[in-house]
C-alpha cells in the first residue's frame, strides 16, 4: 500500500533540485502526475530541468524574484514565496498529483518568508489525507522542525564546487 511521503534534500552541495528531478522521472516512468512550485527563482529562469519537464507534462510554476538577499525590498519575494505556498496546499490537497516537488522551500522558512510552524501544522495536518501525494521539499539549511519530521533527508555535502575551486560560472547542462 502506497504511503505518502514528505522527502527532504538539503546541505551545502548541489544537486538538491537535480535529485528532485530524478524523482519526477522515476513518478513519471510509472505514469505519475508531477507538479513543481519554485520557490525564489525568477519565473524568466530558463533552466534546462524545467523545458524538459513541461515537455513531459509536469504541471510547473516559479514564484520568486531570484537569490536577493541584499535587496533592501524584500517584500516581492516574501508575497512570492506566500502565494507560492497557497498555490502549492491547493496542489497537495487536490488528489491531482502523485508527487509535489517544492523546489528552493526551505529559504522561505528560513527566512522567515512563511511562518514554519503553519507549513509544518499544514503538512502533518494533511499527511494521512487520501490521494496526498510525495512532497519533495529541497534547498540549503532546512530547519531542525522540518528534518525531524520529514520521513526521508537526504544532506547533499559539497567537496568540491567549480566555483569555489576555480571561478568557474554557472554553466548550461549543470547548473540550469
Amino acid at each position: 500500500m502506497r504511503k505518502a511521503l514528505l522527502i527532504l534534500y538539503t546541505g551545502d552541495g548541489k544537486g538538491k533540485t537535480t535529485a528532485a528531478m530524478g524523482l519526477i522521472m522515476r513518478a513519471l516512468g510509472h505514469d505519475g502526475r508531477c507538479a513543481v512550485v519554485q520557490f525564489i527563482k525568477k519565473s524568466t529562469l530558463d533552466s534546462g530541468e524545467r523545458r524538459v519537464a513541461e515537455r513531459l507534462g509536469v504541471v510547473w510554476r516559479n514564484f520568486g524574484e531570484g537569490f536577493t538577499w541584499d535587496n533592501p525590498d524584500l517584500g516581492p519575494t516574501i508575497k512570492a514565496c506566500q502565494k507560492g505556498w497557497e498555490l502549492a496546499k491547493v496542489w497537495i490537497a487536490s488528489g491531482e498529483y502523485d508527487l509535489v516537488v517544492l523546489d528552493e522551500f526551505t529559504y522561505a522558512l528560513t527566512k522567515s518568508f512563511l511562518p514554519l510552524n503553519d507549513v509544518l501544522d499544514w503538512l502533518l495536518a494533511h499527511k494521512n489525507d487520501q490521494g496526498l501525494p510525495h512532497i519533495v521539499i529541497t534547498g540549503r539549511n532546512a530547519p531542525a522542525l522540518l528534518i525531524e519530521n520529514a520521513d526521508l533527508v537526504s544532506e547533499i555535502r559539497e567537496i568540491k564546487h567549480p566555483w569555489s575551486s576555480s571561478g568557474t560560472k554557472a554553466q548550461k547542462m549543470v547548473e540550469f
